[in-house]
């Protein structure tokens, strides 16, 4: 394990025992996990929208603030999230982990992620995580193809379906969106994929979940324009660029994997006496 791996991981499980120490263990079967930095201005609102149930099962919102230097977090525990406050600033991808790993140690069955910024509408929740509910996906994901979109910029929208394209050609499963936020999962599913990318983790964690053979499922859904702050992916390029890095660089590595990854057991599963 290198100084970096230790360093992350260190960092992760000193998070983690300050949220359990703050928050408890148990969390409710629906986790809302949000990655934050810098969004004092619109997270407040984010926050007081997300449903505080779901077809009878209870939901709890995790906010994990990366690194923030302004008021994040006060503002999120205002609203009425539970904050894991992570005092470095290392990547949404980064703060998705750390908040996929806080919810499965708490318990929770499924997991929604959704954004800081309030592009996703949350009346889509419910939706996008009906399928899994019903059992007949262990991973959706909202798209903004087969539902709506607000922006205007031509170029994030032709690399929303060239993205798709090539995702869909190197994983033969058809998918139309591969970026969107907000998404819903089993949570065991978080724990078997192999996870990353400090950043631009979406298309990761996609591919990485049909190269295990789980089954994905696509919901029409609404990307409205950001309601406060400044995106943190960089310029068209820039965003591009990375963004194909990480599917190129995924897909080989998923492709190389000799077996899946086991699924990870929860640890409400365990014998009394292995915990």
């Amino acid at each position: 394990m290198t100084p970096s791996e230790t360093t992350q991981q260190d960092i992760d499980a000193a998070a983690s025992a300050a949220f359990t120490a703050e928050h408890g263990a148990d969390l409710p079967p629906i986790a809302i996990v949000i990655a934050a930095y810098n969004e004092e201005d619109g997270i407040g609102d984010v926050v007081k929208s997300l449903p505080t149930q779901i077809d009878g099962h209870d939901c709890t919102t995790i906010v994990v603030v990366d690194g923030a230097t302004d008021d994040t977090a006060a503002v999120a525990r205002k609203a009425g999230a539970m904050v894991c406050d992570v005092p470095v600033n290392r990547g949404q991808g980064a703060a998705l982990r750390l908040g996929y790993r806080i919810a499965r140690a708490g318990g929770a069955d499924y997991i929604v992620t959704t954004d800081a910024d309030g592009q996703y509408d949350p009346a889509d929740i419910p939706r996008v995580l009906a399928p899994v509910l019903r059992g007949e996906a262990d991973f959706a994901t909202g798209s903004r193809v087969l539902g709506r979109q607000e922006t205007y910029d031509r170029v994030r929208r032709a690399g929303v379906h060239v993205f798709a394209w090539l995702i869909s050609r190197l994983t033969g499963q058809s998918v139309t969106d591969t970026s969107f936020g907000l998404r819903a999962m089993r949570a065991k599913v978080t724990g078997a994929v192999e996870l990353r990318q400090p950043q631009y983790q979406s298309s990761e964690l996609l591919i990485g979940v049909i190269a295990r053979g789980y089954r994905v499922a696509e919901v029409p859904a609404t990307m409205r324009l950001r309601t406060a702050g400044s995106t943190k992916k960089g310029g068209n390029l820039v965003y591009g660029y990375r963004y194909s890095r990480v599917v190129l660089g995924t897909w080989w590595r998923e492709r190389r994997r000799p077996e899946p990854l086991p699924e990870p057991v929860s640890e409400r599963d365990l014998p009394a006496k292995t915990k």
